[in-house]
């Protein structure tokens, strides 16, 4: 209680009030509360960023998989169709879901791969071989970034599912590992390579819609019908003792691409709420007959942020309510407008409809609307997005919700077999997930404005735009 009335009475002192007469102080000046720091270490000595970082090219990408429970499986199918990688070892603490995946294997033609299992520990062993470039880490939220830097400790490059961490003592540990021994942390953020989002953010890249002013994203998908399937309840278990985003990236990860995130612009302040808990201790009642003493977790989370470009986010998270799934995506330019969720769509700037001498009439309330379906397939065959030209078709066949999971692992394989950097660093990694704890600290604060740490240490500006990397054609070892 202490804390909360000196950050209380701080925010006073810092809003000076400003009179609408021109007289006595009245009314609040705008963007004076100051907002909740969190610390941001230093970077130790000899030790650089990350930003546009390359390794040498590997002609055959080594992987291995660490977890093969509910989307391990697939990420070792996916692997199977993508050429110059070898699936050299498989680990999980069930030696049956590691027999399973070998079958993957065999179903293809390759040979079994070397097998890790029986023991919590078994996963070191498998960062611990000389003959692994990539650790695949696929298991719970609690272990990614444990097992993350363990991997780069070892000299492995590390892909970490969703979210890659979960606080911030994670998240720079990830970074500083990642920068000092110069090894990849990127994270697995499949919706990214979604084939409206990669078309959308190309549209946005050539213009479209003007300057992007804001944007907006969320992971809403009722678990219902999943729940009892995570091991040990381990992702009930940390919604019942959090609050906030806790699962943030779905929904931030695409919205970022299309802001420039630490590539000319970054996120500085984050202010977020949420409902009172009802659906996830509704639902324990119900299936097993005790009703929780505390359940922290709101049935629906919104955090809005400011960037230091005055651009704005607005990121929703909400997995008990039966709302139809969605992740939003909603971009809103000075030129134009996209969107995916509820109905797929684009409007640029409205035809003036004639109420007289070429009047508009502000009573057709359909005026602004979205393209044709005929106009929005001629601009997606048109701003068709590079990658989506190149593998989408065989994207599509793998699979992967969609062929956006294929995409994602493809480019990966595509980067470091040419020696590029990742479509995602790991300052994407921090930036996103970094509302997993920053939104818990504004709701638990009273929904006080938080800052967003600068994740890069001052080179947040340095890179101007996102954009993928890509090969020469002629050097490309993918073709």
């Amino acid at each position: 209680m202490k804390k909360e009335i000196i950050l209380f009475l701080s925010a006073l002192l810092a809003y000076p009030t400003v009179s609408v007469l021109g007289n006595e102080p009245s009314t609040p000046a705008r963007n004076t509360y100051a907002p909740i720091v969190t610390e941001t270490p230093a970077r130790a000595a000899g030790q650089t960023d990350m930003l546009e970082f390359a390794a040498a090219p590997l002609d055959t990408v080594r992987v291995g998989f660490i977890g093969l429970g509910m989307r391990g499986p697939d990420a070792v199918e996916r692997f199977t169709h993508i050429p110059g990688t070898k699936i050299v070892a498989l680990c999980d603490l069930e030696p049956s879901r590691v027999d399973s995946a070998q079958m993957i294997l065999r179903r293809a033609g390759l040979p079994d791969a070397a097998a890790y299992s029986g023991s919590p520990e078994a996963w070191k062993q498998l960062c611990d071989r000389p003959d692994i470039d990539l650790v695949y880490v696929v298991t719970d939220w609690r272990t990614h970034a444990p097992m993350g830097v363990y991997a780069m400790e070892h000299g492995k490059h590390v892909a970490i599912e969703v979210p890659a961490a979960m606080n911030l003592d994670e998240i720079w540990q990830l970074i500083d590992t990642s920068e000092r021994t110069r090894r990849h942390c990127m994270q697995l953020e499949n919706c990214v390579y979604d084939f409206f989002e990669m078309n959308t953010l190309n549209m946005a890249q050539q213009g479209l819609f003007g300057e992007v002013l804001h944007v907006e994203g969320s992971y809403i998908h009722d678990l219902k019908e999943f729940w009892p399937y995570y091991h040990n309840d381990w992702r009930m278990k940390y919604n019942i003792g959090h609050r906030g985003d806790v699962y943030p990236t779905h929904g931030v990860g695409p919205a970022c691409q299309l802001l420039d995130m630490h590539r000319g612009d970054r996120m500085t302040t984050l202010v977020s709420m949420d409902t009172k808990a009802v659906n996830g201790p509704d639902y324990l009642e119900a299936t097993t007959g005790e009703r929780p003493d505390t359940f922290l977790n709101g049935d629906h989370t919104m955090t809005m942020i400011r960037t230091a470009n005055g651009k704005t986010l607005h990121i929703q998270h909400d997995v008990l309510t039966p709302r139809p799934y969605s992740r939003m995506y909603q971009l809103t330019g000075t030129k134009g407008f996209a969107n995916k969720y509820p109905v797929q769509g684009y409007s640029f700037e409205p035809e003036q409809i004639a109420g007289g001498d070429n009047v508009p009439d502000h009573e057709n309330l359909s005026a602004h609307k979205f393209v044709s379906a005929s106009q929005k397939k001629a601009l997606e065959k048109k701003y068709t997005h590079p990658i989506i030209r190149e593998v989408g078709d065989r994207a599509r066949k793998v699979g992967g919700h969609g062929g956006m999971d294929y995409i994602m692992d493809y480019r990966l394989v595509y980067c470091l077999r040419n020696g590029l950097p990742l479509d995602m660093d790991v300052y994407d990694l921090a930036e996103w997930c970094s509302l997993i704890p920053l939104s818990e600290i504004s709701i638990k604060n009273g929904s006080a404005p938080v800052e967003v740490p600068d994740f890069t240490r001052g080179a947040w500006n340095r890179v101007k735009g996102y954009r993928h990397a890509m090969a020469d054609p002629a050097r490309d070892v993918m073709k």
